[in-house]
C-alpha cells in the first residue's frame, strides 16, 4: 500500500481557500460535520471519481481509481474546507508517518488559521 499526496486535491483545496470557501471550526468536530457515506455516494453519482478525489489529500495506489477505498484524508463537504478536517488530516497523516500529505495538511491548516485571525470567520 502507497499513500501519498494527491495533487489535484490539494490544488483544489487551495483554490477553495483562496476563494473563500472555507468553514473556520474547531478542532474535533470533523466527525459531525464529514459528509456521511450516502452523502459520498449521491456526490459520486452525480459527479463521478475524479471530483470526489478532488476533495482528499492523498490516495492509496493500492486500490483502483474507481473505488472510495482510492480517497484517503478527506477535507471538506463538497462544498467548502473545513479547519476541522485539516487538523485531523494533519493529525492522522502525522501518525502514519504520511510525511508529504502531513505537510500538505499542515499548509492547508495554516492557510485557513491565517484567514481566521484575520476575522474571518
Amino acid at each position: 500500500m502507497a499513500v501519498k499526496r494527491h495533487n489535484p486535491g490539494y490544488n483544489h483545496a487551495k483554490e477553495l481557500i483562496g476563494a473563500g470557501r472555507v468553514v473556520l471550526d474547531d478542532r474535533d468536530v470533523w466527525s459531525e460535520h464529514q459528509p456521511s457515506a450516502a452523502e459520498e455516494n449521491a456526490f459520486i453519482e452525480e459527479h463521478g471519481y475524479a471530483e470526489y478525489g478532488r476533495w482528499h489529500l492523498a490516495i492509496d495506489d493500492a486500490h483502483r481509481p474507481d473505488t472510495k477505498g482510492r480517497y484517503k484524508f478527506p477535507y471538506g463537504d463538497f462544498s467548502a474546507v473545513h479547519r476541522c478536517a485539516t487538523l485531523a488530516a494533519e493529525s492522522r497523516a502525522g501518525q502514519r508517518k504520511y510525511v508529504d500529505v502531513e505537510l500538505a495538511a499542515a499548509h492547508l491548516h495554516g492557510m485557513l488559521d491565517a484567514l481566521r485571525q484575520s476575522g474571518l470567520r
